[in-house]
């Protein structure tokens, strides 16, 4: 219990950097995940996590070869981030250019990009200088792991995000429930696309160390579908997400850092998962007994 509360009231270096990092990564990942789930893009995350993996190998092999470091994180983050970006333009490109639907491009390119991962992964594993367990940080999440520097980047992602979503509220609103009315009053339906998922891109590889590519999605998705029980209102709805996902965040790392042996990465979706059963029981806009009492 002491070490509890020594936790909670943040009296730790180490614990105010990861509670938080964490907390603006929940906020950050709360407010694009409104506009995901409500632009029916809610597995683009996913994909682009996946996505990320090979470009992670990739910058390890090519600077621990050429320089000795490959487990620089900057280095890590920059070959995420590139093949985040491809796997972006693919997805854009196949569903904009060819008759295949959302559903075909997401799983072509989750499929492929982390099968090319997984083959790259095995090539590390075999290098003579070779070592995967700073990778496999980037998979289940490493929130321990996190310094000063990396709060202060989530943060600036999170500012970011929250500066997007005030300036361009009206258009990504209209991208989220009539992009049909948004492209015939001349606005760019691809290019707010691109701009929805560059905002996605930033936060997924923010993410890697907190959550791991895998998990991501759940910070991504549910803190937004849990918001989603309580509201009809978009920005209601956002600034809801926004603290569920601070909440699932931080209560994940505080059950990570007390509990052995619990990723804090599935400590941070099971958080997560409990806010929405209990959104999805008691929400007033859409909460199970809360519609049965108002029919009763």
């Amino acid at each position: 219990m002491n070490d509890l509360l020594r936790t909670l009231s943040l009296q730790d270096y180490n614990t105010r950097v990861v509670v938080l990092g964490t907390m603006m990564l929940g906020i950050a990942c709360g407010l694009v995940g409104t506009f995901m789930l409500l632009r029916k893009r809610a597995l683009m995350g996913d994909a682009l996590s996946h996505a990320t993996f090979p470009g992670i190998c990739l910058a390890y092999i090519i600077f621990q070869t050429w320089t000795g470091n490959g487990k620089s994180l900057p280095v890590l983050l920059a070959g995420a981030t590139v093949t985040g970006v491809i796997g972006l333009g693919c997805v854009l490109f196949i569903r904009h250019f060819t008759r295949l639907k959302d559903d075909a491009a997401m799983a072509i390119v989750l499929s492929v990009f982390f099968g090319f991962g997984t083959a790259l992964r095995g090539v590390v594993a075999k290098m003579e200088i070779g070592n995967t367990a700073g990778l496999d940080g980037f998979i289940y999440g490493k929130t321990a792991s996190m310094i000063a520097s990396d709060a202060i980047t989530i943060g600036g992602v999170a500012l970011l995000c929250a500066i997007v979503a005030v300036v361009m509220f009206k258009e990504l609103r209209l991208l989220c429930f009539d992009s049909a009315y948004a492209r015939g009053i001349g606005r760019s339906v691809l290019g707010l696309d691109v701009l929805l998922m560059g905002l996605v891109t930033l936060v997924t590889v923010v993410g890697l160390q907190a959550v791991g590519l895998i998990l991501v999605i759940a910070l991504l998705i549910i803190p937004a579908a849990a918001a989603r029980f309580w509201t009809n209102r978009l920005a209601t709805m956002a600034c809801i997400a926004a603290v569920f996902g601070a909440v699932s965040s931080v209560g994940g790392a505080v059950v990570s850092a007390h509990v052995t042996n619990v990723p804090s990465g599935a400590a941070i979706v099971i958080t997560a998962a409990t806010l929405f059963c209990v959104s999805a029981l008691v929400g007033t806009t859409g909460g199970v007994l809360w519609k049965k009492a108002r029919a009763s």
